[in-house]
């Protein structure tokens, strides 16, 4: 299936049959987002159309924030006790996977796809997922690139472009981000 294609990582050279099922997957799942973002939800509520959204029974621990946007909306897969906070974006074909306690801050920007550099081959997708261990802490604004991982208990501070891994334990800020400091705790 080319879900799973796409969150196993690399060059999607996609036949026209693929492409048709993202689009009808996009379409499908536009109309929950849409559902999610257009009147308020209790947490209950926005927990069942997020489930639906994903394709599983999110924790009761976790709560996600409208508005939402997602590209695909299914590749993103999140464990208990998630805090995701008001206008993300996830961009999540290649599949973003969110472990325990992460709290993710508002207008945060998961991005697990890019397109070819060279010009004849831009309709090429090449797709990385995005892990964020447990305890993760990204700051509001953040950007999160294709194929990073976010090491457990760092935080990210806000306004940062994370294009490479970050260290476990660990604070890093800027565009792009380069680690502060060790965690003192």
């Amino acid at each position: 299936m080319v879900l799973k294609k796409a969150r196993q990582g690399g060059v999607l050279d996609l036949s026209s049959e693929e492409l048709v099922t993202i689009d009808n997957i996009v379409e499908k799942n536009t109309l929950i987002i849409d559902q999610i973002n257009q009147k308020s939800h209790t947490v209950i509520e926005r927990r069942a159309l997020f489930s639906k959204l994903f394709g599983y029974q999110v924790p009761e621990s976790t709560d996600i924030k409208a508005p939402f946007n997602a590209d695909v909306g299914c590749q993103t897969f999140v464990k208990e006790n998630v805090f995701i906070n008001k206008d993300c974006f996830f961009m999540d074909l290649g599949g973003i996977w969110i472990d325990r306690n992460v709290k993710i801050g508002p207008r945060v920007s998961l991005i697990t796809v890019n397109h070819a550099e060279n010009p004849q081959k831009r309709q090429q997708l090449i797709t990385k997922s995005i892990h964020l261990q447990q305890n993760v802490w990204l700051g509001a604004n953040v950007t999160v690139l294709p194929g990073v991982t976010i090491g457990e208990n760092s935080i990210v501070g806000a306004c940062s472009l994370v294009t490479k891994d970050v260290e476990s334990n660990s604070v890093y800020v800027g565009s792009p981000a380069k680690k502060l400091r060790d965690l003192k705790y």
